[in-house]
């Protein structure tokens, strides 16, 4: 339930019901035990007719059980690289990142032929690294990249360079395509969205 909350966004307890093939009962019993828990938080969403909706979505408690690869140590050591060898040096830092991710993807990516299919097996390789990231045709000619988990948002919200980066590095592995970013974590947005369109 919190991985289908994490990847959907917030949802009714009919259509978590309806995802996890149990009763709407049940499914309101999980959610009010995971509110206690204060995994789950409430709001409430007028539809266009009838009474509000109640729907349910993951509170900052929920979203730390999701791996953030030592988000402590790594603010940490960013501070003590800035320390030790100014900005400059930790955008080195992020550049040789970007270079190893570059060669790493790039040889995956090799035996793609189709726009699609690089798209699709990037996804896999972020999912890989913790990104819960999924391929998503939007319409002909235009793809989705959903990544509804950042592994690395505590070095992200410390040294935002490295979200430059990733940007950077999806546009080197798709190079026949406009790449650009169109929902971003940092933003107040509860996921990376990159919208991918085929060039003419």
């Amino acid at each position: 339930m919190l991985y289908f909350l994490k990847t959907r966004g917030a949802q009714s307890a009919t259509t978590i019901a309806e995802h996890l093939n149990i009763s709407v009962v049940g499914a309101r019993q999980h959610l009010n035990r995971m509110a206690k828990d204060e995994l789950l938080a409430r709001f409430d969403k007028a539809e266009k007719v009838g009474r509000p909706t109640s729907f349910w979505e993951l509170t900052e408690k929920a979203h730390q059980r999701f791996p953030d690869r030592h988000s402590d140590l790594t603010v940490k050591l960013i501070d003590n690289v800035r320390e030790i060898f100014g900005e400059q040096g930790l955008n080195a830092l992020i550049d040789q990142r970007e270079k190893e991710s570059l060669t790493e993807y790039g040889s995956t990516l090799a035996s793609c032929k189709s726009l699609g299919a690089r798209i699709k097996k990037l996804a896999e390789i972020r999912s890989r690294e913790g990104y819960m990231a999924e391929a998503v045709q939007e319409k002909r000619g235009v793809w989705l990249l959903l990544e509804n988990h950042c592994p690395i948002c505590a070095a992200a919200r410390e040294c935002q360079g490295f979200c430059r980066s990733e940007l950077e590095i999806f546009r080197q592995c798709l190079p026949t395509a406009k790449v650009e970013r169109c929902e971003y974590l940092l933003d107040g947005a509860r996921r990376c969205a990159y919208r991918i369109s085929q060039q003419a």
